[in-house]
């Protein structure tokens, strides 16, 4: 089922949904199903899989030499998709990314989602590698999150990279894109941002979930200019907690974003991480009952494979 058909059925009732990241290689899926049983309770409609992107590191040949090879520290996204979908009979959403893929490799994995059942996809640029101070698309790839959307539109009318087919069942994916309240680092203004946000709309996506924000009036802003601008389609706002002493210097620093200077001296004042751990928890708390209360379509949690905080949150809320 997809993403916009869980909201219309819903009819103006707010949904929960999060997001997750899948489990290191080598490590086992069930610490991500005990950290995904707490959080079924509040029925969530779909849940996100992140995709990890390429990445280098360096072997030790001996004798001082390294080796530069690339691997994936997190594979596995359309395996834990299916296998959460057979679970917990939920829809799940693979993330789909432009970085570290051709557009033949995207073809080959959105034909697989396809035979899995999955109706949704998130369609993400996805992030510079850690060696790279701007983004690279792979040499064949899709440049930006728009080209991506494309393709996957493309897809939906039975046209693929090298051949227009006739065929009986074709993909029909609803396509999830990225926005940004206080906007993407990379753009100039917030202006330009939402033209981009409304490329992408253009283009064939059919809901947007926004980054992570810490003040709703923020979120309330950037939705008034998308429907200014045309955009129509539904807008779920995405939640984070804080949850220890760095988030206040890594979150903005990664993702480019303003903390309220009433979180800021809260945390501040927090004497371990159990107590920041708690404000942040509470912060998300008045966040959501707010956001719920102006009939957002549906609240997003980045759990980042942790569910606890996520569980005491949606407990106050739904």
């Amino acid at each position: 089922m997809k993403v916009t058909q869980h909201i219309e059925a819903a009819k103006e009732k707010t949904l929960f949904s999060f997001e997750i990241i899948p489990p290191q290689k080598g490590k086992s899926i069930q610490e991500l199903y005990d950290n995904i049983d707490p959080l079924m309770e509040f029925k969530p409609p779909f849940i996100d899989v992140t995709t990890s992107r390429e990445e280098y590191i360096y072997v030790d040949k001996g004798n001082g030499l390294l080796d530069k090879r690339l691997t994936r520290m997190r594979p596995g996204t359309l395996g834990i998709c299916a296998s959460i979908k057979h679970k917990y009979n939920v829809d799940t959403i693979p993330h789909v990314l432009c970085g570290g893929f051709t557009k033949e490799e995207t073809e080959y994995l959105l034909v697989d989602c396809h035979y899995l059942g999955l109706d949704n996809v998130m369609a993400l640029r996805g992030d510079a590698m850690k060696d790279e101070q701007y983004f690279m698309p792979k040499k064949g790839g899709n440049d930006y999150a728009v080209d991506l959307v494309k393709q996957i539109y493309q897809l939906n009318q039975g046209k693929y990279l090298h051949d227009v087919m006739e065929v009986d069942n074709k993909a029909n994916f609803c396509i999830g894109v990225a926005g940004y309240p206080e906007k993407h680092l990379e753009s100039p203004s917030l202006q330009s941002d939402l033209k981009r946000l409304k490329e992408k709309v253009d283009a064939g996506a059919d809901y947007v979930v926004t980054q992570m924000f810490f003040d709703n009036a923020k979120y309330f802003e950037f939705v008034a200019k998308a429907r200014e601008m045309g955009i129509t389609v539904p807008i779920i706002p995405g939640i984070k907690p804080i949850a220890v002493q760095r988030h206040l210097q890594i979150l903005p620093q990664i993702f480019r974003i303003d903390l309220p200077e009433d979180l800021i001296q809260a945390v501040d004042q927090c004497k371990n991480n159990a107590d920041i751990r708690q404000v942040g928890i509470e912060w998300a708390i008045q966040q959501s009952l707010e956001l719920k209360k102006a009939g957002v379509p549906v609240l997003h949690y980045y759990s980042m494979g942790k569910s606890e905080n996520i569980r005491q949150i949606a407990s106050k809320v739904f």
